[in-house]
């Protein structure tokens, strides 16, 4: 595998990274912390610009190349999750009830790791915009970097990130030039009735049975509503009513997650849980409260864009461990708002074996994190290759 040759060389300084920013996790726009340790980093590595305190945390950072040029955006994820961490590692999470369970301490150590390469070697034109990204697990950063205004401020043209990938062979990217990830929407749904004694339902409103009506109702959205080939999701995953068997409640709630990759198909599933939330609630007498959360948008990569970064994927692990028409999957991030400002390309890069993202023993395979920082660096010096070289 052609990792670049200086990268190779920083393999134990970006364990050291990777390894450091384990310990110190820290949740949605509250990395402070982490963006301490990147400003620091991109410091000594002589980055040209830093730019702190962009989405109350986040940083970007700009190297300029030899000569003009376009504005290339390289994104990395900083925040991570509330769980408890069960690896056993030495470099185990010290914050109790949070840890690094997606491997965004992996992507930004990668992003680093590309960062002092491109410091050092500065071969290319134009200028590198490093975006380091908080609350990707929740409060959509990515959205606010945007809303604050990064694409227009530092002229960028394009965008990538990579997104580590347990499961899949190391060193083997995989993506496609369409939609990519999903669109996420939560609904949670709060019913009200009469309560009473259980042994006297015609006394009361019964908002169990209508919890249980509407969960039913609300499974058939897919199957009879949207076309077949449209892929979409509606999980209902949370049920909540009642405190004992001889007491009819006074409220119930159901809460669903609902994906998709069509926005038509998007604003269907949003109209018909309303209607069929609001039609049960006429029959079954009850009041229902809605409280629809419309989330991440699906991940939309760019044709041009993605062709152009599997060529460089292929440069760094070869044609056979690339695979440029991907399925589609049904988890969302927010790197699709990224993606709906500017074009660009989303990609998984595999790390071997090993539990899962979110997991509570998942743990970012060190090995990778060359290979993903060659990808960037590469990347870069395609794009904006020197005038006459």
């Amino acid at each position: 595998m052609p990792v670049l040759n200086r990268i190779a060389d920083m393999a134990d300084e970006m364990k050291g990274w990777r390894r450091h920013l384990h310990q110190y996790p820290e949740l949605e726009f509250d990395c402070h912390e982490t963006a301490a340790f990147i400003e620091a980093r991109l410091r000594e590595m002589g980055v040209d610009e830093i730019h702190p305190a962009i989405a109350r945390s986040g940083i970007v950072g700009i190297i300029n190349g030899q000569g003009e040029g376009p504005t290339i955006g390289l994104r990395a994820d900083m925040d991570a999750l509330a769980i408890v961490e069960a690896t056993g590692t030495d470099y185990a999470s010290k914050v109790p009830g949070k840890m690094h369970a997606c491997g965004h301490d992996g992507h930004v150590t990668m992003l680093l790791g590309a960062a002092k390469y491109l410091c050092e070697t500065r071969r290319f034109s134009g200028r590198v915009a490093l975006l380091f990204q908080p609350a990707e697990e929740e409060g959509g950063g990515g959205q606010v970097m945007v809303q604050e205004g990064v694409m227009d401020r530092f002229d960028i043209t394009e965008v990538y990130g990579i997104h580590n990938a347990p499961g899949v062979p190391f060193g083997h990217f995989q993506t496609n030039p369409g939609a990519l990830m999903a669109s996420v929407d939560t609904a949670i749904v709060t019913l009200t009735g009469k309560g009473g004694h259980g042994a006297t339902p015609h006394e009361c409103i019964d908002p169990v049975v209508a919890v249980v009506a509407m969960v039913q109702a609300v499974q058939t959205i897919i199957p009879r509503n949207v076309y077949a080939l449209d892929e979409a999701v509606i999980s209902v995953t949370q049920i909540h009513t009642g405190t004992a068997s001889n007491i009819i409640p006074e409220e119930a709630m159901f809460c669903a997650t609902i994906r998709c990759f069509n926005p038509e198909v998007r604003n269907l599933l949003k109209r018909r849980v309303y209607e069929i939330v609001e039609g049960h609630a006429l029959a079954f007498n009850v009041k229902a409260k809605i409280d629809y959360d419309w989330g991440y948008p699906a991940t939309i990569n760019h044709p041009d864009q993605t062709e152009f970064a599997t060529q460089v994927a292929a440069e760094i692990s070869g044609a056979n461990a690339v695979n440029g028409s991907a399925p589609r999957e049904m988890g969302s991030e927010d790197f699709s708002y990224m993606l709906e400002a500017r074009p660009g390309s989303y990609l998984f890069l595999g790390t071997g074996p090993g539990a899962g993202l979110h997991h509570p023993a998942y743990d970012f395979n060190d090995e990778i994190s060359p290979v993903g920082a060659s990808f960037f660096a590469r990347l870069v010096e395609r794009a904006l290759p020197i005038a006459g070289k």
